[in-house]
């Protein structure tokens, strides 16, 4: 590839998903952080666990530190966004715009990651992040807990 003049070669990364693609010098290639180990993605899933640590700042001031934590391509510190952005399956009644944005970032990086090092497929990915995110979760234990209410109802009327 030639830069103003100056032939550098060069890796061309794919993200097929954002339909993009980068390119990193060859020589610059010590600043790609390697995939996590598992022990990596262990710890993740235990802040993924932890209870979220939110700032009481304004919101564009956390908007800045998360976007900084999510392109420092440092895995911790993405499952840190993904811990604090994440609102179990109330998303649409809690969170701006810009707020599901960076959660859907964080958690896409961090699942898309998950994935390649634990080797199972997206929708086993998803399930583990999402269990240890206690997302989905609250739906199954609702629907377990009204029914029998929803009985006793029936069988009050019945009478």
């Amino acid at each position: 590839m030639n830069i103003g003049g100056i032939d550098i070669e060069t890796y061309i990364l794919k993200f097929e998903k954002d339909k993009a693609n980068g390119m990193v010098p060859v020589n610059k290639q010590s600043h790609l952080r390697p995939l996590a180990t598992i022990n990596q993605v262990n710890k993740c899933i235990s802040i993924l666990k932890s209870k979220p640590k939110i700032k009481r700042s304004m919101w564009s001031r956390r908007a800045q530190e998360y976007e900084a934590k999510i392109s420092s391509g440092k895995i911790y510190e993405l499952a840190e966004v993904v811990r604090d952005l994440n609102k179990g399956d109330d998303i649409m009644v809690d969170q701006s715009y810009s707020e599901r944005q960076l959660f859907e970032k964080a958690y896409d990086r961090i699942l898309t990651e998950f994935q390649i090092i634990l080797n199972i497929s997206s929708e086993d990915t998803q399930k583990k992040l999402d269990k240890a995110l206690k997302r989905n979760l609250e739906k199954q234990v609702q629907k377990v807990e009204s029914k029998p209410t929803e009985e006793v109802i029936t069988e009050e009327a019945a009478k």
